[in-house]
């Protein structure tokens, strides 16, 4: 009866053992993966910050672009304005040839 006992404690203490074993390793497995997570949340969270400075890089450029083109536009019709001048003097000189 006790070398029944015994038998039985050593094959319930041989699973416990077993299952001891396979607790370890799935602890084990469950800490790599949320050191994982924790590098791939990292990694989320850098590529969120530099998209972010690209956003507000791309903001100030568009605004530059901008007030460039304003700028070109007028210059452009500055120009427009000399050469209908310079039109308008060609003229008024040839109507003063004409006239004499």
């Amino acid at each position: 009866l006790l070398q029944k006992r015994a038998a039985k404690a050593e094959s319930s203490a041989a699973k416990l053992r077993q299952e001891n074993a396979q607790l370890q390793a799935e602890l084990r497995r469950s800490r790599l993966e949320e050191a994982a997570l924790r590098a791939d949340q990292a990694g989320l969270a850098a590529a969120k910050q530099k998209a972010e400075a690209a956003l507000q890089h791309l903001l100030q450029v568009t605004t530059s672009s901008r007030a460039s083109i304003r700028q070109l536009l007028s210059g452009a019709e500055s120009l427009q304005l000399v050469a209908d001048l310079l039109r308008s003097i060609d003229r008024i000189s040839e109507v003063a040839e004409d006239g004499q």
